[in-house]
């Protein structure tokens, strides 16, 4: 597919901001590898090659096995997520799907399970975070492929 837009040059205030909020994400208390399932869970469902790309490179670098991302998208069934990151995949599968799915209680619970107050805004921030990138690099048709993660310390 041919690039429509860059979106970083044509409103850096947007670009900008955007950035910021990645920020915060990236100041959170939550695990980096739980960062990382996250949002390549939330990239499937959104159909982004852009952010599949980029996070599973970035999760890869960061020690994350092969396995565990082969079988991201069918994580219910596989023995390899732990109740933390199960609940996190939930909360990103309903967030990303909230205009035809309700957050129940029942999930909120299982979520606050494993994830205090603030993490639980947090989490919903990178999930929202990791929706809007989707959504602008899908828009933009930004080109897959190219992305390479920094090293990890």
């Amino acid at each position: 597919m041919k690039a429509r837009i860059d979106f970083r040059t044509a409103v850096p205030d947007a670009f900008k901001a955007m950035r910021g909020l990645e920020a915060v994400v990236h100041r959170s208390e939550l695990e980096h590898s739980l960062l990382e399932l996250v949002k390549v869970r939330v990239s499937q469902i959104n159909g982004c090659g852009y952010c599949l790309d980029m996070h599973i490179k970035e999760a890869r670098a960061a020690g994350e096995t092969e396995q565990r991302l082969y079988l991201l998208s069918a994580w219910r069934e596989a023995p390899f997520y732990s109740p933390r990151e199960r609940a996190a995949l939930s909360w990103a599968e309903a967030v990303t799907q909230v205009s035809t799915n309700d957050l129940p209680d029942e999930l909120y619970a299982e979520v606050r399970e494993h994830f205090d107050e603030k993490a639980t805004v947090e989490l919903t921030l990178a999930i929202i975070a990791i929706n809007g990138w989707n959504r602008l690099v899908k828009a933009c048709r930004t080109e897959v492929g190219s992305y390479m993660p920094a090293t990890v310390a």
